[in-house]
């Protein structure tokens, strides 16, 4: 009777025991208690083409507005968007209203100050002759009063017309500066009018492309504000935007490869022209404007102003020096380190980097030695001590013809 019981109960205490077996051999496989599996690579040496990435907008760099200085109302405009247009063309028109009369009123004011000036100068001829006159007589009668041939009083009276003569002369002297001053004044109005009356014809200041027709016949605008946009065709550039964490190396003349979006995969060749001294405190970028090396390219591929722009910069290559992924880079306790394998367990080295490439190499300047195997991607963070098994590549790749 007992001999069934024991081999049930045995039965029992194996299956318990496989189970419980079954059971740690999950938990240290694929339970909690599994390895973590990681990708590592190899330390190397090696040369690193350093380059930097940014996005931009296509700008001219010579563009106009062109508008009147003072408010007024748009008589005609005479180019559309599109046109090419020569230095000193006549674009637009604005109503002049009242200038030509105006004008007509200053040219008669003038002429009337001219007369008024030919006037005074006569004045002071004749004025000039009669003191000449005064002046002879009372040195003539000087003569005969020292002879006594007459009397004192008459002598008082050649003297008195001698000093009427001079004030005379200063008076006609007076008038006629006064008279010049006048003549300034209006023609330095009939001037301004002139200045003015030229404004009305909104000219072009240079060869280039209007691009913009913000205003049109009969409406009215303000002083300053554009009537029409010219642009430089030749004149193109890439403003350049880049991170400032990766901008280290930028500088004018650095070699550029520009993709267009709307010329993609077309690489036009290009050189930085000028990096911008201000750079973007809320978006944490350098600002750099990237030319085109074929003059007029711009314009000759169709480039549209606004258009997006993908620019990579070619800086100088690297000498020899460790390399590692930039994906294995990690910030630890703030210390930028690897995590590298010694006897299968993983130990976090701080290392201290150098200039990266954007195929995603980076080189490493201290705290690695050739040869040393790091870690590149793992399933969780790791620590120190952490379990880790090596794979390949911790996503296996789906068979040819299975939907993803």
């Amino acid at each position: 009777m007992k001999s069934p019981i024991l081999l049930k109960r045995l039965g029992q205490l194996s299956l318990a025991v496989a189970m419980l077996g079954v059971l740690g051999y999950v938990l240290l496989k694929a339970g909690p208690l599994a390895p973590l599996q990681v990708s590592v690579t190899t330390v190397q040496q090696g040369r690193l083409q350093p380059a930097i990435f940014g996005i931009g907008t296509v700008e001219a760099r010579r563009n106009w507005l062109v508008g009147p200085t003072q408010a007024g109302r748009v008589l005609s405009v005479r180019v559309d968007v599109g046109d090419h247009v020569k230095a000193g063309q006549l674009l637009a028109e604005m109503d002049g209203v009242d200038l030509e009369q105006r004008m007509q009123a200053l040219d008669a004011t003038v002429a009337r100050a001219g007369s008024s000036q030919d006037a005074a100068r006569a004045q002071v001829s004749d004025a000039t002759a009669r003191r000449e006159v005064a002046s002879l007589a009372a040195k003539r009668n000087q003569d005969l009063a020292a002879q006594s041939f007459i009397s004192a009083g008459a002598l008082e009276a050649r003297l008195q017309e001698k000093v009427s003569a001079d004030a005379a002369l200063q008076t006609a002297q007076a008038n006629l500066g006064a008279t010049g001053q006048d003549l300034a004044r209006i023609q330095a109005e009939r001037a301004a009018l002139a200045q003015q009356r030229g404004n009305v014809r909104l000219l072009a200041p240079a060869d280039g492309v209007v691009i913009s027709r913000d205003a049109e016949a009969g409406s009215t605008v303000v002083a300053g504000q554009p009537v029409l946009r010219l642009v430089d065709p030749g004149s193109l550039w890439v403003k350049m935007r880049i991170d400032q964490g990766r901008s280290a190396g930028l500088a004018t003349g650095l070699p550029a490869r520009i993709v267009l979006r709307s010329q993609a995969p077309e690489v036009l060749a290009g050189q930085v022209a000028r990096v911008e001294l201000v750079a973007d405190s809320v978006t944490e970028e350098r600002i750099a404007q990237v030319t085109f090396d074929m003059p007029g390219a711009g314009s000759s591929i169709g480039a549209a102003l606004g258009e997006l722009a993908e620019v990579t910069l070619q800086l100088p290559g690297s000498g020899p020096a460790l390399l590692i992924p930039n994906a294995s880079v990690q910030r630890v306790h703030g210390q930028v380190g690897v995590w590298r394998l010694q006897d299968g367990k993983p130990a976090f080295a701080a290392v201290r980097l150098g200039a990266s490439s954007l195929e995603g190499q980076v080189q490493v300047l201290h705290g690695l030695q050739a040869g040393d195997t790091v870690v590149v991607y793992s399933q969780k963070a790791l620590s120190a001590d952490s379990r880790v098994q090596v794979v390949e590549a911790l996503v296996k790749a789906a068979p040819p013809g299975t939907a993803p």
